[in-house]
């Protein structure tokens, strides 16, 4: 019969805390043992009569902790040979980040040893009812000491134990600092369930600057945003291994006028996928559209310029400058009010004395012509009223009208078209539509209705190349 060893759990706090059974075989057995004399419940057990030989001295002569594990497994398999049983108390809940424990279970495993647990109540039941989370919905738990992004990249709510020194925490901050925001809130528990428990929260660049940790210290982080900024990093680690020696040829070759096309592209089949109302394909396409934006990052990372975080945090600081009406003391009761300030503080930022410099020559016309709109109403110059624009479109048609009976230059045609065609950027922009999906959303329906056309034509063995044009017009009427 091997010799056998009773883990008990202590606790995460007094001797009050610890359950009737654990209690009952540290009563019950006469050679004790507890992992660090350190905690709060070690010395009023000593008081009650329940004393224990602690294992501290092997923290004071070990090199590292995996020794100072080995020699507690090596002492309590001996004692246990000696005496042929020992109890063996451990912080918290045996089952939960104790590595001494995983260390006797290895050799139960072997036979060298009979392990019996106790549970007790864990540090964590204490931190979830502190932070008013239920572990249930996602929580986890993981080892300061052995920290690294894989606790994270999954999101959720997260207890981050055996916090105990300020290289810990500095550890600790630099792995979260690759997924979070350096002013995220983290939470830190100090002593929970003893007379002088704090509970505060620092922001997470601060961690290991403002905390004085114990042995006793846990921290809470909210990791919902967290698996999404790892997901974006494997990406952006990816990106760059493809364009690394020994990755993908393509890639390598790629630079920032060549990736144009495909931003182009990208973008336009995000349009489409909204446009179809087809989640799935959007959820694909805005991916792709990521990668692009990926790309250029890294293209700018590797020869000084500029990378991924920066884009981020450029894209950030700016939104919170052009909402004061958030983030200052601005008002603004409307959307309108919205526009005005975001045009006058883009000018103020460009440095330029007008606020159409930034509008891109290059969009797409009906675009182009919606943003000057825009930029125009933002400092009062409003373009008409739905009427308005249905005037101007009545009296742009009747003069194209007239330019059927007596032909005009094509300079006069040009003028007539442009104001039609203005007239309906503006009767878009009076309904809140957007001119340029509006239109794309007619070629879309033209297209599949097109198509539509060509099926029946094939199903009826007919070509539609040498169809008499009448009948062409007929059928794609009917499928209307």
């Amino acid at each position: 019969m091997p010799p056998r060893v009773v883990v008990v759990g202590l606790g995460p706090a007094g001797a009050d805390l610890v359950l009737p059974a654990a209690r009952r075989a540290l009563e019950q057995t006469p050679a004790r043992y507890v992992r660090t004399a350190r905690h709060p419940a070690v010395a009023e057990l000593a008081a009650n009569g329940i004393a224990l030989e602690s294992f501290d001295e092997h923290y004071d002569r070990a090199d590292d902790l995996d020794e100072v594990y080995a020699g507690i497994a090596d002492a309590l398999v001996r004692a246990a040979t000696e005496h042929g049983e020992v109890v063996y108390a451990v912080p918290g809940n045996p089952a939960i980040a104790e590595r001494s424990v995983a260390r006797l279970r290895d050799l139960a495993a072997t036979g060298a040893i009979e392990l019996a647990v106790v549970p007790g109540l864990s540090f964590a039941e204490l931190a979830w009812a502190r932070v008013g989370v239920d572990p249930l919905d996602g929580g986890r738990v993981a080892d300061g000491r052995a920290f690294d992004l894989d606790h994270v990249d999954t999101g959720g709510p997260l207890l981050i134990a055996q916090c105990d020194s300020r290289l810990v925490l500095a550890d600790v901050k630099l792995a979260l600092l690759e997924v979070m925001p350096a002013e995220a809130p983290v939470t830190v528990l100090q002593r929970l369930g003893l007379p002088d428990e704090e509970v505060v929260e620092v922001a997470l660049v601060d961690l290991d600057r403002v905390v004085e940790p114990d042995h006793l210290t846990t921290l809470f982080v909210d990791g919902g945003a967290a698996g999404a900024a790892h997901e974006v990093m494997r990406l952006l680690g990816l990106a760059r291994r493809l364009r690394a020696p020994g990755g993908c040829p393509w890639d390598a070759e790629q630079t920032h006028r060549s990736l144009t096309r495909y931003l182009l592209e990208e973008s336009y089949e995000v349009v489409e996928a909204v446009e179809l109302g087809d989640a799935r394909a959007l959820e694909d396409e805005l991916g792709d559209l990521l990668y692009q934006v990926v790309f250029h990052a890294v293209l700018a990372e590797e020869v000084g310029e500029f990378g991924l975080g920066e884009i981020a945090r450029g894209i950030h600081d700016k939104l919170v400058r052009r909402h004061p009406h958030v983030f200052g003391d601005t008002d603004a009761e409307s959307s309108s009010d919205v526009m005005r300030n975001w045009e006058q503080i883009k000018k103020d930022e460009k440095g330029t004395t007008s606020i159409v410099a930034g509008i891109t020559p290059g969009l797409p016309s009906l675009l182009y012509t919606h943003k000057l709109l825009r930029k125009a109403a933002s400092v009062g110059l409003e373009p008409g009223s739905r009427a308005d624009a249905i005037g101007r479109i009545d009296a742009a048609v009747r003069a194209l009208a007239d330019a059927v009976d007596a032909p005009v230059a094509d300079a006069e045609l040009d003028h007539f078209l442009g104001e039609l065609l203005a007239a309906a950027v503006v009767l878009a922009r009076s309904g809140g539509i957007d001119a340029e999906s509006a239109l794309r959303g007619w070629a879309a329906a033209f297209r599949e209705r097109f198509e539509a056309l060509e099926r029946t034509v094939a199903e009826r063995g007919d070509d539609l190349a040498t169809m008499d044009p009448a009948r062409v017009r007929e059928l794609f009427d009917e499928l209307g």
